[in-house]
């Protein structure tokens, strides 16, 4: 009798300790969900959305559009995009393809029924961000979007359909907005691309919607040099097409040398990007480690070299919070110099004379947002300014 009171009281122990741990347990870290009922949806996706502990009313929101093959867990998992919205707190939209609309599971980026504003696919991913800005209360006036190859060229797409909806967005390893309208010229325009003049990628997206005037989103452009799937050819002809919708020159009026080989040359007042990683094939570049621009995991089709999500994310303004409407299309200023005064100290001393910020901990060089690692005295930068407020890493 004594033993089974004992193991009673034990058992009854224990279950108090349970209730107890249960009671104190954190609620369960965000999770990639499923979301049904976003609203009209022509184009026939699946939503799903992750949105961070703790996300603010008025957060940013990024809509990340996977690759043929692919499906938004996929993307959302190795793309490096969670790390940022976990430390900067956004919310990503994450549209997934259904096999009935394409066997390899690709974005129909060349079908004139889903790159056409107000229809097919273009139109579902449009009411996933009118769900979020409605349901998350997220900001309307800061969305953005990024994509790889076929995602890539369906981000486009949005670019040219929604300008007044996009502040801003990537083209990785992807095509100009509207090179195709079938599948019969699409496989050209991957491979060997198709050659217009600036002006003839401008009219394909200023005709995507007639009579607008408002502001226009600002882009950037990813591609491997060693991609043979979607030909360095179109890192080009992209270029052109942006760079002529926004008025400013084909011209870059900076380069500089970032990690992975890669090259990034600015054009205008940095309204358009253009990232070439040497040697790098068909993918999104990833890095993986913990570093303040590292993120991803390297697997098919993410290739470890630069993380693009860092980038990507800094450009739109989503480390410092950014504007709160689309970019201008005019230059405000005139380019900053190529060259200016360099100062090596700690990044302590580089924030406390203003040359740098700090976020969470890390260092970030004032104007390139570029970077620098941990806040403190130990780690030691070169800083050099190339115009007002603004400093790069590297002299």
């Amino acid at each position: 009798m004594t033993r089974r009171i004992l193991s009673l009281c034990a058992a009854g122990a224990a279950l108090a300790v349970a209730a107890v741990l249960a009671l104190a347990a954190p609620a369960q870290a965000a999770q990639l969900t499923a979301v049904s009922g976003f609203g009209s949806n022509p184009g026939n996706l699946a939503m799903y959305a992750y949105r961070p502990d703790g996300l603010p009313g008025g957060a940013p929101a990024v809509v990340l559009l996977h690759g043929c093959g692919q499906d938004a867990s996929t993307y959302f998992t190795n793309s490096g995009w969670r790390t940022f919205a976990d430390r900067w707190r956004f919310a990503l939209i994450v549209p997934q393809q259904n096999s009935g609309n394409n066997a390899s599971s690709c974005f129909n980026w060349f079908e004139t029924g889903d790159i056409s504003r107000g229809q097919g696919e273009a139109a579902s991913i449009r009411n996933m961000v009118g769900y979020a800005v409605a349901n998350y209360g997220t900001a309307a006036g800061r969305v953005y979007v990024s994509g790889l190859s076929a995602g890539g060229a369906m981000s486009a797409v949005m670019l040219a359909t929604y300008p007044d909806v996009f502040a801003a967005g990537s083209v990785v390893a992807g095509i100009p907005y509207r090179c195709a309208t079938s599948m019969v010229n699409a496989f050209s325009c991957m491979n060997p691309g198709v050659d217009k003049t600036p002006a003839q990628w401008g009219d394909l997206v200023r005709g995507a919607f007639p009579g607008y005037t408002g502001a226009r989103p600002k882009v950037a452009v990813w591609h491997g040099t060693s991609d043979f799937t979607v030909a360095t050819a179109n890192a080009n002809e992209s270029r052109d097409q942006w760079t002529n919708v926004l008025g400013i020159s084909a011209s870059p009026t900076s380069t500089a040398s970032l990690t992975g080989g890669t090259t990034l040359e600015r054009y205008g007042s940095d309204q358009v990007r253009v990232y070439r990683v040497s040697g790098m094939g068909h993918g999104t570049p990833v890095d993986a480690g913990t570093a303040a621009d590292q993120c991803g995991t390297a697997a098919a089709y993410f290739l470890d070299t630069i993380c693009s999500a860092y980038h990507d994310a800094t450009f739109f303004g989503l480390n410092t919070g950014g504007p709160t409407t689309p970019p201008t299309t005019s230059p405000p200023t005139t380019p900053p110099p190529t060259s200016g005064p360099c100062v090596t100290a700690s990044n302590y001393a580089h924030v406390s004379a203003g040359r740098a910020y700090h976020q969470l901990g890390y260092v970030y060089a004032r104007g390139s947002n570029q970077a620098m690692g941990l806040y403190n005295v130990f780690q030691t930068n070169a800083l050099r300014q190339t115009g007002p407020d603004y400093w790069v890493v590297g002299c």
